[in-house]
């Protein structure tokens, strides 16, 4: 039976692409596609096969040009750069408390939206993958899934760190005040968007959490990182060990391989490349090194200077490249924590907001990688970790192997599997 699905991602490159995956196998299976997005991703979707029916989040601009998609978080996180420096702790203040301010601004303006989608789509089953709750969604009468593309620390237990945090399993000798300060800095907030959820027609939402969960809930996250003895989830949740696009384009290497050089990846994402001068630093600190580089530069791609032994664009087929490289430098986005672990490669990850931390710092304490400090590491020490987790073959050897063990799994399909099931 041909199903109609409604996808509705968070606008941000990470969770919009992992709809694209697994819409993807739906689509190419029968069913029909269609994506809510945000309004910057105009033509983008249709292109790869899906519907559009877009959203818009703020009011737009009496004399607005076509945006690029995302485009209010990459402006959101070039203004906000400067607080990165902070330590988690303060960053709940003054970056993640206005990020939640931000999405709950969005949810609020697009609700009659929302409704007005559902009501011409008539989805068989609503799928969202965001951080915060659209009502709409959830009154719809429609099956509902939610896919959680982050940290799952995002899904809260007391045996686990807090979420946003980047502290580590072992001590948990912080995790108490990192808790109160959160509680200090987003109850206000919380309590006022549960009551206009509630006055939607939700039911009250979770203490402290800003989105309810589905009737089947998928995770994104490798076995080998997870928290699944700290905390075990209910049987509505299944993990989903990668969940890697087959959409990118195809990709050659533009240049030769030296004999002898490895070849490295590096990429801050879509938001933290629009962070220019530390982009440059890391640039210019790999520059010396005798190893090949694919960067890629993002939004602000015209600013950055590449080093002689370096090659890079605006945008770049990730999943292709990946496979092809011998190490990847990150900021610990978790799409590309995922897909870094799904093709078994090292890490090196300097980690910006969000959950960021918490994938730097799951992948430092587990061996998969090493965590710097973004802003005050050393020359040297990101030139000794590059050269400590190229030459580590016992690690190599087990990121292979766990690799094969994610690739195995397809959680690409067994994301389709399930939300068939759930719409039959």
């Amino acid at each position: 039976m041909s199903l109609t699905i409604l996808f509705m991602p968070e606008s941000a490159y990470g969770p919009t692409n992992n709809c694209i995956g697994i819409g993807d196998i739906l689509r190419k299976r029968g069913h029909r596609v269609v994506f809510a997005a945000e309004a910057s991703w105009k033509g983008k979707l249709e292109a790869l096969g899906f519907e559009e029916d877009l959203v818009d989040l703020a009011p737009p601009a009496d004399d607005a040009e076509e945006q690029d998609p995302g485009q209010f978080w990459k402006d959101f996180i070039r203004e906000t750069a400067p607080e990165y420096r902070k330590t988690t702790l303060e960053q709940l203040s003054t970056v993640t408390k206005p990020i939640w301010d931000s999405l709950i601004d969005g949810a609020k303006y697009c609700e009659p939206q929302l409704k007005a989608i559902i009501e011409r789509v008539r989805p068989d089953v609503i799928v969202e993958d965001n951080v915060i709750t659209f009502p709409a969604l959830l009154t719809a009468g429609k099956p509902f899934v939610r896919i959680v593309s982050c940290n799952p620390l995002e899904v809260r237990g007391p045996q686990i760190a807090p979420v946003f945090s980047g502290l580590p399993a072992g001590d948990r000798s912080e995790w108490e005040a990192f808790r109160a300060e959160y509680d200090r800095t987003h109850r206000e907030v919380w309590s006022a968007f549960n009551e206009w959820s509630v006055e939607q027609g939700t039911e009250p939402l979770p203490d402290l959490d800003f989105i309810h969960s589905g009737a089947l809930n998928l995770y994104v996250y490798p076995e080998a990182l997870d928290y699944t003895a700290e905390r075990p989830l209910d049987a509505s949740w299944h993990r989903l060990d990668s969940s890697v696009r087959e959409t990118d384009e195809e990709f050659e290497l533009p240049f030769e391989r030296r004999e002898g050089a490895s070849l490295v990846y590096f990429s801050l994402g879509s938001l933290g490349s629009s962070d220019v001068e530390l982009m440059q630093r890391v640039i210019d600190v790999l520059g010396t090194t005798q190893h090949q580089y694919i960067v890629s530069k993002g939004p602000l791609h015209a600013e950055i200077k590449l080093a002689d032994n370096m090659w890079g664009a605006e945008f770049v087929p990730q999943t292709k490249i990946i496979p092809l490289c011998d190490l990847v430098i990150t900021h610990g986005g978790n799409n590309t924590t995922t897909e870094a672990m799904h093709f078994g490669k090292p890490m090196i990850l300097l980690p910006l907001f969000w959950d960021q931390y918490d994938n730097a710092q799951r992948v430092h304490e587990l061996g998969y990688g090493v965590r710097l400090s973004t802003y005050t590491f050393t020359d040297e020490e990101l030139t000794g970790a590059v050269a400590t987790l190229l030459g580590d073959s016992e690690l190599r050897a087990r990121l292979a192997a766990t690799g094969e063990e994610i690739r195995r799994r397809d959680g690409l399909r067994k994301a389709a599997d399930l939300i068939e099931q759930l719409g039959a």
